[in-house]
């Protein structure tokens, strides 16, 4: 497939846990909102050798939420309180930031500071300077700094992965990636603010898991045009935005995220110079977990039904039933804590590292500048930041 070789960042191999081997690592986790309670809390819970210690928030109703799901759960006002323990024998192990955008890079600065690993969800920072940054500080410090980018290990993305390291599609020429939603009345808060300190709008939102996609399986985008558009009234951020991305090895990402799609389009249409592959649907992963169901060990998780399987083919229409039925891979949220698991005790490499985000936020800075702009913007070709294993996706 046309994943690349990885940049070497040191950050890949930080200081190992120096506790006990098989001590569980405690973990504290800065925000309880939705990223907080729906992603991050459920799948540290079930990752063994991880234990969810101390969860930040002042919000009583979400202190009442987390004590429900994870008895024996402490509680800190504010991160200042983590940091506080650094050094001591309650020193947390890992900090997980699950709160607003704006707010990553300040606490994770002084997460590093204290001398603790880091955890911080998508988008890093709001500007690709701002990730190195970061990347340069754990690097210093000998820390593990990761970015949740979960959706790496979405059913779809791991089945099209597969295919591309098989060459089931030949040489690909075309991706095409959706990830639609039909919401016509804005929710409000701060992920659909306008306030550029906020970092809000579907470009650094789902923006961030389209084009972490399209650069790990294509390697870097040298040239990059995009539109953006407010549709919705009331709205104050972008909801309706199209990236086109040219890659250094020739593939061409057409990347779509909405707010707006009364008829949702195929969530993958990967075109090759062999066949095509089609597939419908969003990984179940986010609805389950937002239902309140968990993984555990010998209970089916990430599957889905026969019917939204993809198909391949080629001169055939997926729409009337062409193509062979492809078997979606279930997908695998807990990998993503499992292998921190595994970098924190020195057993395996970063997962995703802050310079495959910064690569991420460089293609991001660039879609804003060209709706701004109504430019194509050109970026410096780079060897990409992204490792060419996906076994493990």
């Amino acid at each position: 497939m046309s994943a690349h070789a990885s940049s070497g960042e040191t950050a890949d191999a930080p200081r190992q846990h120096p506790g006990p081997p098989d001590a569980p690592l405690r973990v504290g986790l800065v925000g309880y909102g939705l990223a907080g309670s729906v992603f991050h809390a459920p799948l540290i819970a079930a990752t063994d050798g991880l234990v969810l210690d101390t969860v930040v928030t002042r919000n009583e109703e979400r202190r009442a939420a987390a004590r429900a799901e994870h008895p024996g759960v402490r509680f800190a006002a504010s991160p200042q309180e983590l940091w506080e323990r650094a050094g001591t024998p309650e020193a947390p192990d890992l900090i997980v930031i699950a709160s607003p955008n704006r707010t990553h890079v300040p606490i994770a600065t002084a997460a590093l500071e204290a001398g603790l690993p880091v955890v911080v969800d998508k988008p890093i920072a709001g500007t690709a300077a701002g990730a190195r940054g970061l990347a340069a500080l754990a690097d210093e410090r000998g820390l593990l700094l990761s970015v949740f980018q979960n959706r790496r290990w979405d059913n779809d993305f791991r089945t099209l992965a597969g295919l591309l390291a098989d060459g089931a599609l030949g040489e690909v020429q075309r991706f095409e990636s959706r990830f639609e939603r039909w919401r016509p009345r804005p929710k409000g808060g701060w992920r659909e603010s306008g306030d550029p300190e906020e970092i809000g709008g579907l470009l650094y939102d789902l923006g961030s898991h389209v084009v972490d996609q399209a650069l790990t399986l294509f390697g870097p985008a040298v040239l990059v045009y995009a539109e953006a558009d407010v549709r919705r009234p009331g709205a104050a951020a972008d909801d309706d935005t199209f990236l086109a991305l040219t890659h250094a090895d020739g593939v061409r990402s057409h990347l779509y995220v909405s707010a707006t799609t009364a008829q949702l389009g195929p969530r993958f249409r990967v075109l090759g110079q062999r066949a095509g592959y089609v597939k419908y649907g969003l990984d179940p992963q986010e609805a389950d977990l937002r239902a309140g169901l968990r993984p555990a060990p010998g209970r089916p998780w990430g599957e889905e039904p026969e019917e939204l399987w993809g198909r391949i083919g080629s001169g055939e229409s997926p729409a009337t039933g062409g193509g062979t039925p492809v078997r979606t891979l279930p997908g695998d949220y807990p990998a993503y804590y499992a292998a921190v698991a595994d970098a924190l005790r020195g057993r395996g490499p970063n997962p995703v590292t802050a310079l495959q985000a910064a690569a991420a936020l460089d293609v991001l800075e660039a879609a804003r500048r060209s709706a701004r702009e109504g430019v194509a913007v050109r970026l410096p070709h780079a060897t990409p930041p992204h490792a060419s294993d996906l076994s493990g996706v």
